[in-house]
């Protein structure tokens, strides 16, 4: 197939799902954005999905389709760890699998929850975790040196739940991993930061599959957005580990009072 022909048929594509410039724009900066987010912090879906559906996307297929974009951002986001030494894969594996369990449980869930309820209940729990930051920040900056991990199965049990949440809606679940993560596992923030990488990266074929077996996911929504999730995890793994768990702490908090307001008010 010639550049020609292939052109051709790209921009015939594009105009099927009405995808005009300003649109692709913005879907790859909000990417962009909500991979810088995700990859130092979490909620970064709070703004793809949104878009998504103000775009056309049904919820369920806006939640499947950012699944594209999710698990390519961290394939980036992962291999930059990697390449800067601060991602340890057994330590991953370790606390990944069950969270892979239940995220396969997650993206089965029947959706019979009342989602106000649910933005709200989520909205305060990650107002907790912002005091937590805020009361405890030797923990989240220097791990276990300050405090002994939680007890191999109670990390288990606490993956597996994020699991769940994370296979059922991915906004908001970084943000619980990092608490696992350090809380619970005892890592300081810039490894956490990398594993909780790793570990989204582990589940999200799964729970990508089962919305590719209902049917619910855009293809070419899905990887345009991947273009700037992908953009942005490769910046905010550099900065997490440039600048150090310090600086990703405040940033940390930037993101949860954000995510916090924006699932209680609404704005």
């Amino acid at each position: 197939m010639d550049i020609q022909c292939w052109w051709e048929q790209l921009i015939q594509i594009l105009q099927e799902h009405d995808l005009t410039t300003w649109k692709i724009v913005a879907v790859i900066g909000v990417g962009l954005i909500a991979g810088f987010i995700n990859t130092l912090a979490g909620s970064g879906s709070l703004l793809t999905l949104p878009l998504l559906m103000f775009l056309g996307l049904p919820p369920n297929v806006a939640n499947g389709t950012n699944r594209i974009a999710i698990l390519l951002q961290n394939v980036v986001g992962v291999s930059s760890f990697k390449q800067q030494k601060v991602l340890d894969f057994k330590d991953g594996i370790k606390i990944g699998i069950p969270a892979v369990i239940g995220s396969l449980i997650g993206a089965r869930i029947a959706v019979n929850v009342n989602d106000a309820i649910m933005e709200k209940a989520i909205g305060g729990l990650l107002i907790l975790m912002f005091f937590l930051i805020i009361l405890k920040p030797s923990r989240w900056l220097m791990g276990q040196e300050d405090q002994p991990p939680a007890k191999m199965l109670w990390q288990v049990i606490i993956f597996f739940f994020i699991g769940i949440y994370g296979g059922f809606i991915q906004a908001g679940v970084g943000f619980f991993l990092l608490g696992g993560l350090v809380l619970g596992a005892g890592f300081e923030l810039v490894k956490a930061n990398a594993l909780k990488v790793f570990i989204v990266f582990l589940y999200t074929p799964f729970a990508l599959a089962i919305f590719i077996i209902n049917g619910d996911v855009n293809y070419v929504f899905g990887f345009i957005l991947a273009i700037g999730n992908m953009l942005g995890a490769f910046i905010g793994a550099r900065v997490a580990v440039k600048w150090g768990a310090k600086a990703v702490r405040y940033f940390l908090l930037l993101a949860l009072a954000f995510a916090s307001l924006k699932l209680l008010i609404g704005f």
